[in-house]
């Protein structure tokens, strides 16, 4: 059989040129939406390949690099995990998903690490950023100088957490680069990387990432989406000692996502025996980048055509209705994804059942504000912050001005969102009530509805005064 190794090798490759030759096989598919790769963790050996250096933006997979700056600085005595950060007004003000903490509130590495890769905290990242970094720009160069000593050619940043930006690109090629990195040169803070779920509080956020606690082996990465990338994910598997790292970018949801990267492992592990028949691909470093600006999927994620994706926790199920992106024929199908996992324990399931089963049950990791504590010290600040996510509920409408910020540029202007709802009442409904009293009570409401173009037979004099009240409607 050895003998004849070299002879199948060779017909393969004839097959393959003649192929080519007469426009057969077609490389790579360019129009579609979508790049996979996948690679073996300790050699960088390339097992598939598809559109893998084509430029993407990388969403919050952006997070894997924000935490290789930040723990390289640990492992360099820079900072510790126990190092105390606060959070900024720039921080507090990031678009979600984030935790949402005020301005001031303190928490260390340790804990903006786990609640960034679980939970994908924006505000996080920039905590994390300002405090290696001094600054969001100051991060951002060693995000930079760090993937350029990595050999991620492709990629460059402007935010640590993946918010969309122009300069935020990377490829499936370089973020392979990156997985491997953070396994060669951080082996010790691994675990941050596969934690199932955090506890805050009262509250349990279990990783975006399907496969932690549902693929067996899985042991990594994180997951990224934002309009103009599509769904995210660098995932990581290891079994009988062998480790693999599947990237997947441009997915049509949380589901697909998960569902290609498991196809994409399945099929590596699996086909073990007969990689002497493929080709080879070569190592991850040595794949072409592509000259090229990265797809906007835009359109395709969140037209109007289809329900906008309210974050990167999308529950919903994979296409099945023949879309480039969303078909699970884009990486072999459900027919194959069955045959290869029909060794595993429990015995034979689809990929995307096996995503949308439960995952195996396991103790969410306590995260908490303040400095590190054990011990009673830890129960107490777990139940302050219990109990911080409870005051706001019983006063109804204040929990919906604290919500505010969450969406808006500036959620520093709390003392502001007050306000608004004092001189909303006014402004909604009590103007046609007033009138039967003073006239300096029918004069505010005119003074608020100003600016909105309908002060007309109104005193122009007195609404000057009223126009204090109207400030706060800019900020709804």
């Amino acid at each position: 059989m050895h003998a004849l190794r070299p002879l199948l090798r060779q017909s393969l490759f004839n097959l393959l040129a003649a192929a080519l030759a007469c426009g057969a096989l077609l490389v790579p598919r360019a129009a579609s939406a979508e790049a996979l790769l996948l690679i073996e963790a300790d050699s960088g050996k390339v097992l598939q390949a598809e559109n893998a250096t084509i430029p993407w933006y990388p969403a919050s997979v952006t997070k894997i690099m924000t935490a290789y700056v930040t723990l390289k600085a640990v492992k360099d005595g820079k900072l510790t995990l126990d190092t105390l950060l606060t959070v900024s007004p720039t921080a507090a003000s990031q678009s979600p998903s984030k935790m949402g903490f005020r301005p001031g509130t303190q928490l260390t590495v340790d804990n903006a690490l786990k609640m960034m890769m679980v939970k994908s905290a924006n505000d996080m990242a920039v905590v994390l950023a300002e405090g290696v970094g001094g600054s969001i720009d100051g991060f951002s160069a060693l995000m930079n100088d760090t993937a350029q000593k990595l050999g991620m050619t492709q990629t460059s940043y402007v935010n640590p957490n993946g918010l969309p930006a122009d300069g935020q690109i990377t490829s499936a090629r370089d973020l392979g680069i990156l997985a491997r990195s953070f396994l060669r040169d951080l082996p010790e803070y691994e675990y941050f990387v596969h934690i199932p779920a955090i506890r805050f509080g009262k509250r349990v956020t279990g990783n975006f990432n399907k496969l932690i606690g549902r693929y067996p082996g899985a042991d990594g990465f994180k997951t990224g989406f934002i309009c103009a990338s599509g769904y995210n994910l660098v995932a990581s598997a290891t079994r009988n000692g062998r480790r693999l790292i599947a990237v997947v970018l441009g997915a049509n949801s949380g589901t697909a996502r998960a569902v290609k990267a498991a196809q994409l492992l399945e099929r590596g592990f699996s086909q073990d025996n007969l990689t002497w028949l493929r080709p080879s691909l070569g190592t991850v470093d040595k794949l072409v980048p592509v000259d090229a600006s990265p797809p906007n999927l835009r359109d395709d994620m969140c037209g109007g055509h289809r329900k906008r994706p309210a974050s990167d926790d999308d529950d919903a199920l994979i296409a099945t209705n023949g879309g480039t992106s969303g078909s699970a024929s884009a990486t072999g199908g459900e027919a194959q994804v069955t045959f290869f996992t029909a060794g595993l324990q429990p015995p034979l399931m689809k990929a995307s059942e096996l995503m949308a089963s439960a995952p195996a049950a396991a103790e969410p990791v306590l995260v908490y504000t303040g400095p590190t504590r054990t011990g009673t010290a830890l129960i107490a600040a777990v139940a302050a912050d219990a109990d911080q996510q409870a005051t706001p509920k019983p006063r109804g409408k204040k929990s919906r001005v604290a919500k505010k910020p969450d969406a808006a540029d500036k959620p520093a202007d709390k003392p502001k969102d007050a306000k608004p709802v004092a001189a909303a009442k006014p402004a909604d409904g009590k103007s046609a009530v007033k009138p039967a009293g003073t006239k300096h009570a029918a004069a505010k409401p005119d003074a608020v509805a100003k600016p909105a173009v309908s002060g007309e037979a109104t005193k122009p004099a007195k609404p000057k005064a009223a126009t204090k009240p109207a400030k706060p409607a800019n900020n709804s």
